[in-house]
């Protein structure tokens, strides 16, 4: 019974920051539902001149990394706070650049994460991350 209450209570939070890209479809930066985030996938857009970072997969990611950040900061958030991570990338062999850049983010106890390669990402880009955080 208090679960059901829980539930029917809660409410859906639009999460919104120019310290992240704007969205470049029909979706948000991120969703709050009660104490948990889900973050659409973010890409090396430079927020402040909304040029896309591309050429060095290192420097790709920790663009990323930064959009994931404001996101999260946005709502209240860190890394700390991730429970699930998705990484989207183009070439499975730039996997080790890109999990080297990644694990900088994170001080201990990394989130539950899967890698998958695509055949094609928005923009053209290299790599996306979305991330699922909770309170």
């Amino acid at each position: 019974m208090y679960g059901e209450y829980y539930i029917c209570c809660m409410e859906k939070k639009v999460i919104r920051t120019d310290n992240a890209p704007a969205p470049i479809g029909p979706y948000n930066q991120a969703i709050q539902y009660g104490d948990m985030l889900f973050v659409s996938g973010q890409i090396a857009i430079d927020p402040e001149t909304g040029d896309l970072i591309q050429g060095d997969i290192q420097e790709e990611t920790h663009m990323v990394m930064k959009n994931l950040k404001a996101v999260l900061n946005e709502a209240g958030m860190d890394f700390s706070n991730i429970i699930k991570s998705s990484i989207f990338i183009m070439d499975m062999g730039q996997f080790a650049q890109i999990n080297e850049a990644y694990a900088q983010y994170f001080d201990a106890d990394p989130p539950a994460r899967e890698t998958v390669q695509v055949a094609g990402l928005p923009k053209g880009v290299n790599v996306e991350i979305s991330v699922v955080a909770g309170k």
